[in-house]
């Protein structure tokens, strides 16, 4: 897939794990079903810099803008499923960090997560987010587009997650239509299932 990135939107390299981790944990702090699954600030910060470098820099692609805003995106072939050892340091970090029942919670949401997902091919949106003092600059614009154009180019469509309903009319506004409502867990926040298809060029 061809990634047409525009002036301030850079590839990440390895070497950016943890500036991705910094960036995508302070954009979810407060996330609902972040905050109700790890429990803590410090918990979501070592999931996203866990999966960064053992995850989607390996196995996806990941996008910076500048320091203020990341995004982590894969084929969906493959997440299938996460290797062992990124899935011992990420329990490793949730039983460290987190709050009493975070590793149970996250095993569970990930299956629930898993039996979810779509089975047609696709890109998969993992993350995106901006730093707090970056917001409403249209840096989360910026960071989706290229990869949505990608996306039309090869008739790919695209899927992701929304755990927080205030971005709901964002993705709509970026083509993404709402599939369905489902928790992780008793008590989480529900989680909104969303799918775009490719747009005619």
């Amino acid at each position: 897939m061809q990634i047409d990135l525009p002036e301030g939107i850079r590839t990440a390299t390895r070497a950016d794990w943890r500036q991705l981790g910094d960036i995508t944990a302070e954009a979810f702090f407060d996330d609902p079903v972040n905050r109700w699954m790890f429990g803590t600030p410090r918990a979501i910060r070592s999931v996203f810099t866990t999966l960064a470098r053992d995850v989607y820099l390996k196995r996806g692609m990941c996008f910076l803008a500048g320091d203020g805003g990341a995004t982590m995106w894969c084929r969906s072939e493959s997440i299938r499923a996460i290797p062992p050892l990124a899935m011992l340091g990420l329990a490793a970090g949730v039983a460290r960090w987190g709050s009493k029942g975070a590793v149970g919670r996250t095993l569970k949401a990930g299956d629930v997560m898993d039996a979810n997902h779509p089975h047609e091919p696709h890109m998969y949106l993992f993350t995106i987010g901006t730093r707090t003092a970056a917001r409403g600059k249209g840096i989360g614009k910026a960071l989706l587009r290229p990869v949505l154009e990608a996306c039309d180019r090869d008739r790919l469509p695209a899927y992701l997650e929304n755990s927080n309903p205030d971005n709901t009319g964002f993705y709509i506004s970026q083509g993404f239509e709402r599939m369905k409502l489902f928790h992780v867990g008793d008590g989480a926040p529900p989680l909104e299932a969303m799918w775009r298809k490719p747009k005619a060029l």
